[in-house]
């Protein structure tokens, strides 16, 4: 559907901006999270709730949007939830103590998944199969931008600024997101006719497909060691090797890098290999990361660093393929199945968060070892199901298919 008023490259500009909420409202303040807890006078743990359940209720969020956004409208419920999330942004920045943050949080938590889960869907609403991957990788690298620039950007606002500082910003970028909805034009053009509540019924109804439920189940899981990064990077870097803040936040946007860059590798390999074979490549690739992180990533910040990148270089390679076969399963009821998607990578990732978190003797071995159950579970399952007649398979590019004769 042609969009009068954002254009191409203005829909495609809002898709990633709603997309990178998540890494966004986690990322920007993930520097302050240290002085925070020091802030409120509460212990690590307590302040790590202000992450960990921002995820949990943003998953579950998005189990909410998803299915209304196919009876109502991709637009009315962009609307609603990016005006809750800029409201909870600036409630964060006025709390007074750490249970009121939390609240807030949850409650900017429940908006910005409004925006996260109904992206999804508008590429699937506007884009064939042929082009969709393009899209996603496009979209994928644009949001990944975040996880690169946000950690910089924050501890370069607590030079200036308080951590309310940070959600002040986290206010006035969904107030910018909001404002580009409303120039969105409707994208979703057939509508669910049933009741709002029978509406949520079809995620019932998705999740009974048996190809969209494996391939959600193998890609989601990435999300937990991937997200058991974020959650730990601060504490590892400054408080486990006594890195400043401005310093840990290079060192974060070292790996971010490398999640900007895994889409496009992606494409890129995608001319001269199979996607099958991608795939498997990658979930190998992960597993041999998590093993030198586990022997080699406690020497220096350096080291660990670098052992790190393969991983997060090919946890962000495989999601884009990963994403498009998942939005192939369903030929409706997008909105349920992008909801499903969102929730369950969420959900991974919290648990993933949740786990890191645990007073571990050594975390950074842990991290590794997450990997590594990652990689190889991943790689088991893959090789178990995506042969089964239930999935179904998108056609590689005719020239790749000629080559390989």
């Amino acid at each position: 559907m042609r969009q009068k008023y954002l254009g191409e490259k203005g829909l495609i500009g809002l898709i990633a901006f709603l997309s990178a909420f998540v890494p966004l409202s986690t990322d920007l303040y993930l520097p302050a999270l240290p002085g925070m807890a020091k802030f409120f006078g509460v212990s690590t743990d307590l302040a790590n709730l202000t992450l960990i359940l921002f995820f949990v209720f943003f998953a579950g969020g998005t189990l909410f949007w998803g299915p209304q956004s196919d009876k109502y409208g991709r637009r009315p419920i962009l609307l609603i939830a990016l005006s809750i999330y800029s409201v909870a942004s600036f409630l964060c920045a006025g709390s007074v103590d750490i249970y009121q943050l939390i609240l807030f949080r949850i409650l900017q938590a429940l908006g910005g998944s409004g925006a996260f889960s109904v992206a999804t869907a508008i590429i699937k609403d506007v884009y064939d199969s042929k082009n969709r991957e393009t899209i996603l990788a496009l979209v994928q690298s644009m949001v990944l931008i975040s996880p690169m620039a946000a950690p910089v950007l924050g501890a370069l606002l607590l030079r200036i600024t308080s951590w309310r500082g940070v959600f002040l910003i986290l206010g006035g970028i969904g107030l910018l997101a909001l404002a580009g909805s409303i120039a969105l034009q409707e994208t979703a053009e057939k509508r669910y006719t049933g009741t709002a509540g029978q509406a949520w019924g079809r995620l019932g109804k998705v999740a009974k497909n048996p190809g969209f439920t494996s391939l959600l189940l193998i890609f989601s899981l990435l999300s937990l060691s991937s997200m058991a990064f974020i959650a730990a990077s601060s504490y590892i870097y400054i408080d486990g090797f006594g890195l400043s803040e401005q310093t840990y936040s290079y060192y974060f946007a070292f790996n971010a890098l490398g999640m900007i860059t895994g889409p496009v590798l992606y494409l890129r390999l995608s001319r001269r290999f199979f996607r099958r074979s991608i795939i498997m490549s990658c979930f190998a690739v992960i597993t041999a990361s998590g093993l030198l992180i586990a022997l080699l990533g406690s020497i220096k910040p350096t080291i660990f660093a670098l052992v790190l990148l393969p991983a997060t270089l090919m946890a962000s390679c495989v999601r884009t393929p990963g994403a498009n076969l998942m939005l192939e399963q369903q030929e409706e009821d997008t909105g349920s199945a992008s909801a499903l998607m969102s929730c369950f990578g969420i959900f991974m990732g919290s648990v993933g968060m949740t786990i890191i978190s645990l007073p571990w003797s050594n975390t950074i071995q842990v991290l590794g070892a997450m990997n590594i159950l990652t990689g190889l579970t991943c790689l088991a399952l893959w090789l178990l199901l995506s042969n089964k007649p239930f999935i179904k398979q998108i056609p590689e590019a005719k020239a790749k298919v000629a080559r390989s004769h």
